[in-house]
Order: C-alpha cells, then sequence, then structure tokens
C-alpha cells in the first residue's frame, strides 16, 4: 500500500507491504439490490475532524465512491498480518483495494451505501485528484472540481503505476577499487516487470539494472540491486525507468522517486 503523497526523498514511510484477512466487499453488496444497474457505492469512515485531528495538509471527511467493477478485489480487512487491525490501521475494520492508493482504502469503516451515478465526488476524493493524476486538466473540469460539482464516475481509479527506486546504497571494495552497489524496489501496475533502466547524471547513458527478478506479483514489492562504478567523485542523482512502452509509469515519468547521493570516493 502507497499514501498518494509518497513524494519526499527523505521519508520511506509511506509505502509498505502486509497481508490482510477479511470478507470480500462483493459478498456483501450481493446482499442488496441496486434500485438502478448504474449505482455506485459509498465507503465512509470515521473521521470527525475534531481537535486531536486537526491537519493542515487534509481535508475531514473520509470516504470514496467506486463502481461495482472498482471492488471486485476488495476486502473489508479486519486483520493485519496475522492479527487484529491496529487502530492506526482502522480498527475494526478498512477498505482494501488491492493496488490503488491508500486514500482510497478508507479506515474506520462505519458505513457502505449505494450511491447515484451522478453521485459528485467526496471531499476525500476532491483533495487527492491531483495526487492520483485525475483527468480534470481542463478549464471545465478544474472548475467543477474546485466547486466540488466533479462527478464521482469522472474520476479515474487511483490505481499505483508501476514504479521503481533505490532504498539504500551500499560501499564496497572489489578487486582493490571501490564500487556501490544500489539497493532499491519495483512496484505497482497490473502487470510484473523487469524491464528496469537506470541513470546517474541527467542525460547521461541508461544502463539496464544488473539484477531484477521478474516480481511475482505486481501486488507487492521486488528487490532488485545493481553495480556502480562512478567515475569521479561528486553528486549523482539516482533515476530509473521502465523499458516497456505497455507500462504506463506517470510517477516516474515526472521524478518522483529521484534520488541524490554524493559520491567522496572512487
Amino acid at each position: 500500500m502507497e499514501c498518494a503523497g509518497n513524494s519526499d526523498p527523505a521519508n520511506f514511510g509511506l509505502m509498505s507491504a502486509a497481508t490482510w484477512e477479511g470478507v470480500p466487499l462483493t459478498a456483501v453488496l450481493d446482499r442488496v439490490k441496486p434500485a438502478s444497474r448504474n449505482a455506485r457505492v459509498l465507503v465512509s469512515g470515521v473521521d470527525d475532524g475534531g481537535p486531536a485531528a486537526t491537519s493542515v495538509t487534509s481535508i475531514p471527511g473520509a470516504s470514496w465512491i467506486f463502481s461495482r467493477d472498482d471492488l471486485q478485489r476488495a476486502i473489508l480487512a479486519v486483520r493485519m498480518n496475522g492479527a487484529p487491525l491496529p487502530p492506526d490501521h482502522g480498527l475494526p475494520v478498512r477498505l482494501v483495494v488491492p493496488g490503488w492508493y491508500g486514500c482510497a482504502c478508507i479506515k474506520w469503516v462505519d458505513r457502505i451505501e449505494l450511491a447515484k451515478d451522478d453521485a459528485t465526488a467526496t471531499t476525500q476524493m476532491r483533495e487527492f485528484a491531483a495526487r492520483t493524476h485525475q483527468p480534470f486538466d481542463s478549464p471545465e473540469g478544474l472548475n467543477a472540481l474546485s466547486a466540488g460539482t466533479a462527478r464521482a464516475r469522472d474520476f479515474s481509479p487511483a490505481v499505483i503505476d508501476t514504479a521503481a527506486m533505490p532504498v539504500r546504497v551500499e560501499k564496497w571494495i572489489a578487486g582493490g577499487r571501490v564500487e556501490y552497489r544500489i539497493v532499491g524496489i519495483v512496484w505497482g501496475g497490473t502487470k510484473s516487470t523487469n524491464a528496469l533502466s537506470i541513470r546517474f547524471r541527467t542525460n547521461g547513458p541508461w544502463a539496464k539494472v544488473d539484477d531484477c527478478p521478474m516480481p511475482a506479483s505486481p501486488l507487492t514489492w521486488s528487490v532488485w540491486t545493481h553495480t556502480w562504478r562512478p567515475s569521479e567523485i561528486g553528486r549523482y542523482q539516482i533515476v530509473l525507468r521502465v523499458d516497456d512502452s505497455s507500462i504506463r509509469t506517470r510517477r516516474l515519468d515526472l521524478f518522483f522517486y529521484v534520488r541524490e547521493i554524493d559520491i567522496s570516493e572512487v
């Protein structure tokens, strides 16, 4: 699960992996007969915005409106990593939508209801529109978003695109010379890939990542490594790309996951 705001190079705490247990949300929805075939599903959670929850960056109101198709793999989770949900992760029940950003995985679920097909987007959907790459780039779309009249059906699924980033740099001595081992992760998207390339300076050459096993699934991360021998000391930027034009990589394209490093010995 990745936070939609996961773009801070100094913070590695906005993404994690867990084993979830619960009930498929579709099993609950199957008990309800919607008034319309196009009915959507509103999932809400406790978020009262009281003094203890005051935030300068987030609007109170935890809810998201989905289509029925969006929820085919969603579960109402009651356990995490073999234990009851911790309070910070939504005790007693939270929504988990595999492959979607965490802002759509509502915590402390207290209500599930059917909504009209033309229902307006919730405050949470509007707040996270830019972070989840929603297609509101026309003046009409932006005006509707700011006015609170954008419709939930006009939002794209808030899926996590394929991405990769370094998480550790190790300095080694091999054959009497210094080399660096870059360790990173690749995750997200709808299909697994190991077609990663890496570069260390703007306009520098790209190189295939040395060791990138094909992930078993895009629903968690996989570890890759790359050996690098810089030619000179200085500051470098570690940038990654996916060499497969069929895979969408919007955040990589926007350099969300660039990391910088100072090399003092070569």
